[in-house]
């Protein structure tokens, strides 16, 4: 259905499930008296009007002025070609050991248990759950109990007729509601599972969902608790259903996105599924919502434990090395739901304290006493030697750039995968300075140390090529195909 520049549909027509209402009640005056349908109208007017906060009252206006048409974006992709579907293998040499010997320090994770690997039977998993108090909405997010009490205006609030009244109808409703309650719980459960930015947009989506179940009402709440908290977040409409729009300073990749005033609003609900198509929005951000969506996860979050554990098996040298892991599944779901940010965001994760440690451990029996080559080099090909590689197109039928905790779970991997596992190691078991190592279709890294062999010079400084999915080779080794070509860009792995 096409609309005008409003953004109402072109066939709107007042005799619409409103107007059947008001029907209905006029039919009810003999029986209220003759002065009551002015009341209601009176109190309709007094309840939107009553907002708490000055902001609503210069945002309403907005709200009911020209909206415009605005062109979707295509999403960006992340490499300009398609990566390889098959890689060649280096011929296995064992190279020349050179620098000092290794001795791991590994710092133990506070009050962590551990399994016991001669148990035959794996421990059933244990779910600490918090006490919580019953409130309007309870629901598990990533395995931990969370409840939220729901203003009555909100509840209600209803996203009709189909056209830019219905939005302002449900935010005055929302704005008129004693919506106080739900931010500072929002607020405070985010604190104590010490969201990022996107553990709380896919709480609030959840909570959204909860209350309403239909998707349009449920995008205009989330709209309204965004703006609330202070994101800079829009709707518009398309085909007459609601557009939920994030401003994002970074690229979030492969999504569609609006520019409004020069900025990016990303349709993260349509990532990896197409354009959004043309819709019609307003101008004005809501006064004092500016903050952008980070997708950095500088920190993790703490959810409840479901704790698994799983063992790698891999050949070097016609021996096999087994090391063993313990993760919480709650995590590696939370990490699954990820839209594609910038590499910085995936090669600068932490990993859960539990999966390092325990994976550390067992690294440090094999490489201590080790010289510096021959450990780093058993580092490199435990990465290349674990997994089975297979493109993420063909593994997930879409682009998806793992957390190095994520590649450690899955059976199979990309470069780009491995290099986040790779340089994650290597920085944290040896101290090492690591870059990602960007090509048109290729990921590898690069390492600052004292080695010879194929290398990079970023800053005046010298990085020895790895090659986490070239198998078999060692530090020094580019896979033949990239000797010759200039990286496309590079990622700096921070050192904390």
């Amino acid at each position: 259905m096409q609309q005008n520049k409003d953004g109402e549909p072109k066939s709107f027509k007042p005799l619409g499930h409103f107007s059947l209402l008001v029907a209905s009640f006029l039919l009810t005056l003999p029986l209220l008296g003759a002065g009551n349908f002015e009341d209601f109208k009176r109190f309709q007017a007094q309840s939107f009007s009553k907002y708490k906060d000055e902001r609503d009252n210069a945002f309403n206006k907005h709200l009911k002025s020209q909206w415009e048409a605005y062109n979707a974006y295509k999403g960006t992709p992340l490499y300009e070609k398609p990566k390889s579907k098959v890689l060649p293998d280096a011929q296995l040499v064992k190279p020349k050991s050179v620098g000092p010997k290794v001795s791991i320090e590994i710092k133990s994770p506070k009050d962590l248990t551990t399994y016991k690997k001669d148990e035959k039977k794996e421990k059933k998993p244990q779910i600490v759950a918090k006490e919580t108090v019953k409130k309007d909405i309870n629901f598990e997010f990533f395995g931990t109990a969370v409840s939220f009490d729901i203003a009555k205006g909100m509840k209600s609030a209803r996203f009709y007729p189909q056209n830019k009244d219905g939005i302002l109808s449900f935010f005055n409703s929302c704005a008129s509601s004693d919506y106080d309650t739900l931010i500072r719980e929002i607020k405070r459960e985010s604190s104590v599972m010490n969201l990022n930015d996107w553990g709380l947009y896919l709480l609030v989506l959840e909570i959204s969902k909860q209350v309403h179940q239909n998707q349009d009402d449920a995008n205009m709440l989330s709209w309204f608790l965004f703006n609330k908290l202070g994101y800079a977040v829009k709707v518009g409409l398309a085909n007459n259903h609601v557009v939920l729009m994030h401003y994002s300073e970074k690229i979030i990749y492969d999504t569609p996105n609006y520019i409004f005033d020069n900025k990016k609003y990303y349709v993260i609900s349509n990532y990896a599924k197409g354009s959004a198509g043309r819709l019609y929005s307003y101008k004005q951000d809501y006064p004092e919502a500016t903050k952008p969506l980070d997708l950095a996860l500088k920190s993790l979050p703490k959810f409840d434990e479901l704790l698994k554990s799983k063992t790698l098996h891999f050949e070097n040298y016609s021996r096999e090395y087994t090391l063993f892991y313990e993760y919480n599944q709650n995590l590696l779901d939370f990490m699954a739901t990820y839209p594609q940010a910038d590499y910085e965001t995936f090669f600068n994760a932490p990993m859960d304290e539990r999966t390092y440690s325990s994976i550390a451990k067992d690294m440090k029996k094999y490489v201590d006493g080790m010289s510096a080559s021959d450990a780093i080099n058993f580092v490199l090909h435990f990465v290349q030697k674990s997994f089975i590689y297979e493109t993420d197109q063909e593994q997930f039928a879409r682009e998806k750039v793992m957390f190095a905790t994520e590649t450690l779970y899955y059976d199979k991997s990309d470069c780009e995968d491995r290099a986040t596992l790779f340089s994650y190691l290597i920085k944290e078991l040896f101290g090492i300075s690591v870059l990602g190592v960007k090509y048109k279709d290729h990921m590898a890294t690069a390492l600052y140390v004292p080695m010879s062999g194929d290398s990079i010079e970023v800053n005046k400084k010298k990085f020895i090529v790895a090659d986490p999915t070239y198998i078999n080779s060692n530090i020094g080794q580019s896979m033949p195909k990239y000797k010759s070509i200039n990286p496309e860009s590079f990622v700096v792995v921070k050192r904390d």
